[in-house]
């Protein structure tokens, strides 16, 4: 069962729970002066993917992963350490009605939205996470409803409404109004409640995980205790990792009481420690807030987070502003000013919202956490949920860098003290030490985040700690084995660390340090030993994919990848068949598709359709070879596979990883992750102004643009002709005007050819 497409904006859609109208976020039709906030739909990619059959070269794609966003439309900030969502116990993220799902369409989990409460920390858009976050779950009860006895239960919900920085929803079993927003540290609850002799508002903070097998997370350890009748505060350990809570609670004219409880029992005494919790002795325990109501009540609890200490929850606490209003207006506040930074023109209603909502996903992560470390004790900067950065590395960690230096120096100050206190970059990092880190799954990855931020000149980063540590990292974990034999498997390890080694030669070479620089320049070269003399990848093991989802990466020599391959037109032969060119239609996996239905899809070789990320960046490969105008069918092909839906994504949206894929791509840029170089694509907008942190716009303009006319027939930059298609991070950051002709027949343009090291040649970001 699935819910039905969204109606239009200030229209109710169908409840699938049949107990009233769901409303969605948009209330009124945007006019030409609605801000991004306003078109953002966080309910675009929480259902499965519900696009009308595909057609032409999209239809010879292979979707090896679920068909769903997995994305959630809680409360949250940029960039913010706590967001706050029902939680329903749903794959992956807690929200939503699918089970476990790996692969084709999700199977439901319920037949209808029900909910067990309102949980903190929630993962955006991944397939991977089981059992992590949903914490500290508060539950609003009455006495209708069965009281605290009826915890653990869950409850049909409708009337939802979700905006950037808000989420609302009604439980119609307690005729309660939910509201939710978020602060920097802290979420923020506002509960309307019916008439009632006793209204309970309980928080679990034992709760973790989701409903799935293995889900549930269990606490190690605990203490909590109620401070007075409207506080109280917690410290639970979870998956190793000390969580301090303040609570604190406004409401209950007539008179308030809080207890705690463990089970569904009121305990006498004022604190409570649990030692070596096991699952067999395990029961939920918290503290509840309790008194009678008036028809229209509110209660509102701030519910503040620190990684730290207790006392430094409570200052979480007490900078959030007094009322609710006042926060989710600061919340707001924050987004427009985030989300403003790129404006669009042109395109219809429907893909400027499916461009905002990818635009506000691609900034849910990774959650800034400043002075926060629970794993090394002195302030600075901290960062989470790199989950992972696989998914990240190539489009949406070069938006952050782009349009948010600040926080981009604090990612990578923040990855440079996990490699010093850790010993390794990770590649996921999450909010539980050492579990997850997916040491499998890439090799090197920060690398190439380090040098995009190297090329975008970011301030307050120590770049000979950067160029150190980055060297060191190579010789741990698969680094080793890579720089003794020249070969590592999986053979895409080969690949990543050999482009690791050109970033850290990057750097290197930015800094003066032409020893290093020669060094990682030469075994950067080993990116050959990963192909065979005809240009195929060595047989091997393969992530989420086949060798050719791996096969047309963009690397630091696409000159001699496209040699190896036997040529520029013995490259774009092989590119065809992958995207499908000629190919017939194929049929996309169904709920719980057999072994042999995606062995049979995976044996195609074919473009994954961005459903999944190894190739996303494939199909700019065709820029280096000399034909733009294939790049710019099957890009415009990709646009069209997002929508403005709940099933308006076609696999997991990875913390933004599809996502920001869609926003460079239907801005007519694409960044090459790791160099100094940014590709024309085709714009899917009339006109674009990104507006640049160093207070330069960058405007964006074509002619003749309509979904009829994708080639680029011409290009200037501030009036000058290009005759490449690609520019420099200083072409961008100087500002200025780019402009594109667009046409409805192919253009030739020259291959790309920029070098992308300019050996020998000193550079700060000074400079």
């Amino acid at each position: 069962m699935r819910l039905p497409n969204p109606a239009e904006p200030g229209k109710p859609r169908e409840n699938v729970s049949g107990d009233g109208p769901m409303l969605r976020a948009h209330t009124s039709e945007p006019s030409s002066t609605t801000s991004n906030r306003q078109l953002v739909d966080p309910f675009i990619g929480t259902e499965p993917c519900d696009l009308p059959p595909l057609t032409g070269l999209a239809a010879t794609w292979f979707w090896p992963k679920p068909q769903i966003g997995n994305t959630h439309p809680g409360s949250c900030l940029p960039f913010g350490m706590v967001s706050v969502c029902p939680a329903t116990g749903g794959y992956p993220t807690g929200y939503g009605r699918y089970k476990k799902s790996l692969q084709g369409v999700p199977e439901p989990l319920f037949e209808d939205l029900r909910i067990s409460g309102f949980t903190h920390f929630h993962p955006s858009g991944v397939g991977a996470i089981r059992k992590y976050y949903n914490y500290c779950r508060v539950i609003p009860l009455t006495e209708a409803m069965g009281g605290l006895a009826t915890h653990g239960r869950t409850w049909p919900i409708d009337r939802e409404v979700a905006s950037p920085g808000f989420y609302s929803c009604r439980i119609p079993a307690g005729d309660i109004l939910a509201e939710l927003t978020v602060g920097r540290r802290a979420a923020v609850h506002r509960y309307t409640f019916p008439a009632s002799s006793l209204t309970t508002l309980a928080i679990d903070f034992s709760h973790g995980g989701i409903a799935i097998e293995d889900g549930r997370t269990i606490p190690l350890r605990a203490e909590f205790r109620k401070l007075s009748p409207r506080t109280a505060e917690a410290c639970v350990t979870m998956e190793g990792l000390p969580i301090r809570m303040a609570v604190a609670l406004t409401g209950f004219a007539a008179g308030c009481e809080s207890r705690l409880w463990a089970g569904t029992q009121l305990l006498d005494n004022e604190e409570q420690f649990y030692d070596y919790i096991r699952e067999s002795r395990f029961e939920p325990f918290g503290v509840c807030f309790q008194g009678p109501t008036a028809a229209g009540e509110t209660v509102e609890l701030q519910v503040a987070f620190s990684l730290r200490s207790r006392p430094q929850a409570w200052r979480n606490c007490q900078h959030i502003p007094t009322t609710f209003s006042a926060t989710q207006t600061a919340a707001e506040n924050s987004w427009d000013e985030a989300l403003g930074r790129i404006e669009v023109e042109g395109g219809t209603l429907a893909q400027r919202r499916t461009f905002a909502t990818a635009l506000y996903h691609s900034l849910i992560k990774p959650c800034e956490a400043a002075n926060e470390s629970p794993f090394w004790p002195w302030d600075g900067p901290f960062a989470f949920d790199f989950s992972t950065m696989w998914d990240m590395y190539k489009t949406q960690l070069p938006l952050v860098l782009t349009f948010f230096p600040d926080m981009g120096s604090q990612l990578i100050n923040s990855l440079l003290t996990v490699v010093e206190m850790e010993g390794n970059f990770p590649i996921g990092y999450r909010l539980s030490r050492g579990y997850d880190r997916f040491a499998h799954q890439a090799s090197g990855l920060a690398h190439v985040v380090i040098a995009d931020a190297f090329h975008r000149q970011l301030p307050g980063i120590d770049w000979d700690r950067a160029v150190t540590l980055m060297w060191k990292d190579m010789g741990r974990a698969y680094g080793e084995a890579f720089l003794h034999d020249g070969l590592v498997h999986p053979i895409t390890h080969t690949l990543d660390l050999a482009y690791a080694c050109f970033c850290t030669a990057t750097v290197a070479r930015g800094i003066g340090d032409d020893a290093v620089g020669a060094r990682m320049e030469n075994l950067a070269g080993r990116w050959r030993n990963a192909f065979d003399a005809s240009g195929e990848l060595l047989d091997s093991t393969y992530y989420e994919g086949t060798k050719w989802n791996y096969a047309y990466r963009l690397l630091h020599d696409m000159p001699g990848r496209i040699a190896l391959a036997g040529g520029q037109a013995a490259f774009v032969a092989d590119l065809d068949r992958f995207f499908g060119f000629g190919a017939e239609p194929v049929v996309q996996p169904g709920v719980a598709p057999s072994h042999e239905e995606m062995a049979a899809g995976a044996a195609l070789g074919r473009f994954e359709g961005l459903n999944n990320e190894p190739d996303m960046e494939a199909p700019y490969a065709y820029v280096f070879a000399g034909r733009h105008d294939r790049m710019c069918e099957v890009v415009r092909a990709g646009l069209n596979l997002f929508a403005d839906t709940p099933g308006g994504l076609v696999g997991n949206d990875d913390s933004g990883g599809m996502s920001s894929w869609y926003v460079w791509s239907s801005l007519g840029l694409f960044p090459v992750a790791g160099q100094d170089l940014f590709l024309i694509g085709s714009p899917l907008f009339q006109s674009a102004r990104l507006h640049l942190p160093s207070d330069c716009d960058v405007t964006i303009t074509t002619t003749g643009n309509s979904p009829s006319r994708p080639y680029v027939a011409a290009a200037t930059l501030n009036g000058q002709p290009l005759s490449e298609p690609c520019l420099r991070w200083n072409d961008l950051a100087n500002g200025g005007t780019l402009h594109l002709e667009m046409s409805d027949t192919s253009a030739a343009w020259p291959a790309c050819t920029q070098s992308p090291i300019v050996a020998g040649h000193p550079r700060t970001p000074a400079d």
